[in-house]
């Protein structure tokens, strides 16, 4: 059977729907390869994001950093670092990035540079220690997000370019799901080694299977066809991006989108504190650690494809509800740790909301995503996400000073500050319009 074939049969049983092959915002020639562009999207998404669980930034690189006996508080770095650095500047690298007709390469480049940063963060925890190797591995932290970046911005033009409007939801679903299902068999994996530590050598070999992972992503995306499409507006990359801007201002769906999206954040800034509030209750010892990874990969696997097609219907209901069960999940956990503290001594009660907040930040992750790729079109689009991911970076990086609320407010108390923060999202986003 030619590989054309098995991509389209793969595709219509991943979407399943009479009209699988209808195209009513692509051109005719992307029409005639969305079935071979969307299995090939699927699949380097799936291997990007198993990479992203691999080098968790919230489990595996803080164990590496106490490993290899850095400084502690360059751990409190590490998620504004990796997740701000690949936001901020996408304003400017979307300049750069309108001036191509074909804008796949873009990640391609973004996905190789990522898996070097990644294997050279692996090495440095093989061959380096103390404060040298802590400054090390963020210093290639700072590469790694810059190239993530470049990716994030190509990507979801690429993804409007070459799969219609209906269907887009589910690439984000699908492949999440499938590197869930391999996060659930390393989760298990792990959980073998009951209360033992792992060493930093097998950290380092992690990263390295990691940064083999985006080199994988990279060869199954550079086969997209994708046609060439505008190139109006790639003038000089930071004149252009300050008077992009003004979006901000003049279109009033985007700037509530925009806030809203920042209210969001609360599905992911709340997740490391449900972890640190169960270090305090239940150990550090490695099976605690695999019940979390456990939890997260079962989410993404059996919630993803749900989220996928619901965003395809209303990616704005996604958001909506993703954030009220973020809200009220946070809430009942503060109140438990208020009422009955002696529940969250349970081994299984906070790695059971752990699952149902991963499940309500898969739905945040791909509602936001589907809906600001259906918002516009062409360069609009790109201008969108470029705009958009640069404010979040911004504020990612002053919400990162929240934990210093830890010196006044138990652990319970900010989860509940930022679980309110969810339902503030939720009224925000029903006055947001439909685009699907």
């Amino acid at each position: 059977m030619a590989a054309s074939s098995i991509a389209e049969n793969i595709y219509e049983k991943l979407v399943n729907e009479e009209d699988a092959r209808a195209c009513r915002d692509i051109d005719a020639n992307a029409c005639r390869e969305v079935p071979g562009n969307f299995v090939l999207m699927v699949l380097s998404h799936f291997f990007t994001k198993l990479g992203d669980a691999v080098a968790n930034p919230k489990i595996v690189l803080p164990w590496i950093l106490e490993a290899i006996s850095a400084p502690l508080y360059l751990i409190g770095f590490l998620v504004p670092v990796r997740e701000s650095g690949s936001l901020i500047p996408q304003l400017f690298i979307a300049g750069y990035v309108r001036r191509m007709p074909v804008r796949k390469w873009v990640w391609v480049a973004g996905s190789l540079i990522q898996a070097l940063a990644m294997a050279a963060i692996g090495l440095v925890a093989l061959t380096m220690e103390g404060a040298a190797g802590g400054w090390a591995v963020m210093g290639l932290l700072v590469v790694f997000s810059l190239a993530r970046g470049m990716s994030s911005v190509a990507a979801k033009d690429v993804l409007g370019k070459t799969v219609p409007k209906s269907k887009r939801g589910r690439v984000n679903g699908w492949s999440a799901s499938s590197a869930g299902l391999v996060t659930v068999a390393l989760a298990l994996a792990l959980w073998l080694f009951g209360t033992e530590q792992l060493p930093a050598l097998a950290y380092g070999a992690f990263l390295l299977g990691a940064a083999g992972l985006w080199v994988v992503a990279a060869a199954v995306y550079a086969r997209i066809k994708e046609f060439p499409g505008e190139t109006d507006g790639g003038k000089n990359a930071i004149a252009e991006a300050w008077k992009r801007l003004s979006i901000l201002r003049e279109d009033k769906y985007f700037r509530r989108f925009v806030i809203t999206r920042s209210l969001l954040l609360c599905s992911a800034l709340t997740a490391p504190y449900y972890v640190v509030l169960a270090q305090r209750q239940l150990g550090a010892q490695t099976s605690v650690l695999a019940l979390f990874m456990l939890a997260s990969g079962a989410a993404s696997l059996l919630s993803a494809p749900f989220w996928g097609r619901f965003a395809d219907v209303s990616s704005r209901k996604v958001m909506i509800l993703a954030a009220l069960m973020t809200g009220a999940l946070g809430i009942l956990l503060f109140l438990l740790s208020w009422l009955l503290p002696g529940t969250l001594s349970l081994i299984w009660v906070i790695p059971v909301f752990y699952f149902l907040l991963s499940i309500a930040h898969q739905g945040v992750r791909v509602g936001r995503k589907t809906y600001v790729v259906d918002l516009a079109e062409g360069n609009r689009r790109t201008d969108y996400v470029s705009v958009s991911n640069t404010v979040i970076g911004v504020v990612l990086l002053i919400t990162g000073f929240g934990g210093a609320l830890s010196t006044v407010l138990p652990v319970s108390g900010i989860i509940l500050l930022l679980s309110l923060m969810g339902l503030a999202g939720a009224a925000l986003g029903s006055a947001l319009p439909e685009v699907e």
